[in-house]
């Protein structure tokens, strides 16, 4: 191949990658982890607290996993990953949490949903929840800050994702846009550098504010800060997404 067309197919590279990133609304060129700007769509994406702590008022430092608000019914719905909910603790959640403040509340988490296949054998292949959360002041979450569709059955890879989460040691939400690949027929794996702990539950939205993909699964989202992991959202996670917005 001549020089001068490696060049241009380099630039042509390079232009859709910004391109498909920026429609994304992503933080800029593909694999590339940022602090996420405040938007109507990241205060979507929230920090997860124990209750305890929120109720003492201690939000800086102690959130521990993240989650997104997805469109239910009665408008009360988050997705995290299985590993984030179990236990027999309280939680709160904190859409658009930052430097301790909770600019649309603190949300208390009512019912945790949790597929059979964690229940059972904390199966990685599971690795994906959702929460009903109370009403604060006459008011669902959804109507508040809005929510993206939980999609099962679309193909991996097929269009960029923008991972927003909270790492511990951050106050602010990172973002990071990138092409996910399988991992197995059950797992999806992005590269994004600095998604450490605490990103476990952060929601791989994809072009059409899709959530694709729930950070977690294999190793619990992944045993390095570079790589990290989704369970395939398939039959089982479209099951789940049933009982959890079935009438009470």
């Amino acid at each position: 191949m001549k020089r001068n067309a490696l060049l241009g197919a380099v630039i042509m590279l390079a232009v859709t990658s910004a391109s498909e990133a920026a429609a994304d609304g992503g933080p800029g060129p593909l694999g590339v982890t940022a602090v996420a700007v405040a938007t109507p769509q990241t205060a979507r994406v929230g920090a997860l607290f124990d209750a305890e702590d929120a109720a003492d008022g201690r939000l800086v430092g102690e959130h521990f996993c993240t989650a997104s608000v997805v469109r239910s019914p009665h408008h009360n719905l988050i997705a995290t990953a299985a590993h984030c909910l179990e236990g027999d603790g309280e939680f709160v959640f904190v859409p658009g949490y930052r430097k301790g403040q909770a600019p649309y509340g603190m949300w208390k988490v009512d019912r945790v949903f949790l597929p059979d296949g964690w229940e059972k054998n904390r199966d990685e292949d599971s690795d994906v929840a959702f929460a009903a959360l109370d009403e604060l002041k006459a008011r669902g979450v959804e109507d508040v800050v809005g929510a993206n569709r939980f999609a099962t059955g679309t193909t991996t890879g097929a269009t960029p994702v923008t991972v927003t989460g909270y790492p511990h040691e951050d106050e602010d939400p990172v973002r990071c846009t990138n092409r996910p690949t399988l991992h197995n027929p059950a797992q999806q794996r992005i590269a994004c550098p600095g998604l450490t702990g605490g990103t476990s539950g952060s929601p791989w939205v994809n072009g059409d504010g899709q959530i694709v993909g729930v950070l977690g699964g294999h190793e619990q989202g992944g045993s390095t800060a570079d790589v990290s992991y989704s369970v395939v959202l398939g039959a089982e996670a479209a099951e789940l997404y049933r009982d959890a917005t079935a009438d009470p």
